[in-house]
């Protein structure tokens, strides 16, 4: 993997795997002559919500059983309102395993899905964000103009001033001076990728841009920026530049075109989501659980709209692909689960729940019958060393006796028990 690539220890070889697969998309649209990475951010997001796709399933087939059994649970819940004590406690949570039971499903059931799903989700967030880490041919549009930074003298301090100069919120700090090599050069990329429009723009007049900063390279940079209009924007958008700066610098130049498509983007991102939580079930049980989850299906569209005007264009374009997608994933799943028999599901469910419990209630029975046998086995071994601990103390009490000492209690003892023996004989 070249470049930066997001190196966490969970979501960063998720996120090479996911790499992997949108530089095959883009091999692909380059092959016959689109490639772009804006539309290869749709396409791979609309590959990943297929692979995924049987896990959205299952999810909405618990959340349609959870609307279907929520009057019961509402009802135990109503029945022990209040009661906090340990009893009442546990005869709830034992009747709502009941209801559980009956339809077949597990509490957790949406949780192993979402489990996999989250890692998934935030993977694709590292590689569009961090785009030529993960496509080679991106990486490579750059290579000529990185070549000639690295022979500039001084480019290490240059590369710093940039940065601050621009002070873009996608741009991140390097100690260039302790950066050599090929390690250089792929921080040199990551800048100059989530560089903002106004660097690249109007490079023959030498101010505010690349070539104020590296006056001999204003060939290499005209032709890395021709390069960059071609892959990189996205309805007239530098995919890589914030909503935010291409609104001010629109309206600083007059583009005001230019600055209703980028106001778009957060707007859609805002939309769209929306539209997938409508078409979303929820489970109307007015407790608190509830109360909670509609206050975060306000909010998190709203953070959408926040995070889309200052975030790189790209990633907008990712919220948008990915609720539009679950949205028609979630419009025909309605339909489909209005269309089928849920209790035909349930009753199913309630077989398998019963065949499982069969299989655990003979397991169990195995081990109680194992149990028994193994007490009645030490039982009957203690009960055989009673015995020969009881006739062992016998005989030594009869030994003690006969070896009685003349003269002593024990040995009179001895006499009386004798006369008698001998009296009884006759």
């Amino acid at each position: 993997m070249l470049l930066t690539p997001y190196a966490g220890s969970i979501l960063g070889p998720i996120a090479k795997g996911i790499g992997w697969i949108m530089n095959l998309i883009y091999m692909g649209m380059n092959a016959i002559g689109i490639a772009n990475v804006g539309v290869s951010i749709i396409l791979l997001t609309i590959v990943i919500y297929l692979i995924l796709f049987p896990l959205t399933y299952r999810q909405q087939k618990f959340s349609k059983l959870t609307q279907k059994m929520q009057p019961e649970l509402k009802a135990v819940q109503d029945k022990y309102k209040g009661k906090r004590d340990q009893i009442s406690m546990q005869a709830m949570n034992a009747e709502t395993q009941l209801i559980y039971s009956k339809y077949g499903v597990s509490p957790m059931g949406s949780c192993l899905q979402l489990l996999i799903q989250m890692p998934i989700l935030f993977a694709l967030y590292r590689v569009f964000y961090n785009v030529p880490a993960y496509i080679t041919n991106v990486k490579n549009q750059f290579s000529g103009l990185v070549d000639g930074i690295v022979n500039t003298s001084g480019h290490q301090e240059t590369l710093t001033k940039i940065v601050t100069d621009f002070n873009e919120s996608t741009l991140k700090s390097v100690e260039w001076a302790n950066e050599k090599g090929t390690v250089l050069t792929n921080h040199i990329v990551d800048l100059l990728y989530k560089l903002p429009s106004t660097a690249w723009t109007g490079a023959s007049e030498k101010t505010n841009h690349l070539v104020s900063y590296f006056p001999d390279l204003g060939d290499q940079i005209s032709n890395t920026y021709s390069n960059i209009k071609h892959f990189n924007y996205f309805l007239g958008l530098n995919i890589s530049d914030s909503p935010l700066s291409i609104i001010k610098n629109s309206f600083a130049t007059g583009s005001y075109l230019v600055a209703i498509v980028a106001l778009l983007f957060p707007i859609l991102s805002f939309v769209t989501q929306r539209l997938n939580i409508r078409l979303t079930p929820q489970a109307n049980t007015g407790d608190q659980a509830a109360q909670t989850m509609k206050t975060m299906n306000l909010m998190m569209p709203l953070m959408s709209l926040v995070f889309c005007f200052t975030l790189p264009v790209g990633l907008g374009i990712y919220w948008i692909a990915g609720a539009l997608v679950r949205s028609i994933q979630q419009y025909f799943l309605n339909r489909h689960f209005d269309k089928i028999d849920l209790e035909t599901i349930i009753e199913k469910n309630k077989d398998k729940v019963a065949k499982k419990k069969e299989k655990q209630g003979l397991y169990q029975d195995q081990i109680r019958r194992a149990a028994a046998i193994n007490t009645r086995s030490i039982d009957a071994r203690a009960n055989i060393n009673v015995s020969n601990d009881a006739e062992s103390a016998l005989e030594n009490a009869q030994q003690m006796k006969n070896n009685a000492a003349s003269g002593s209690l024990a040995s009179k003892a001895n006499m009386v028990k004798n006369f008698n023996e001998r009296n009884s004989r006759k």
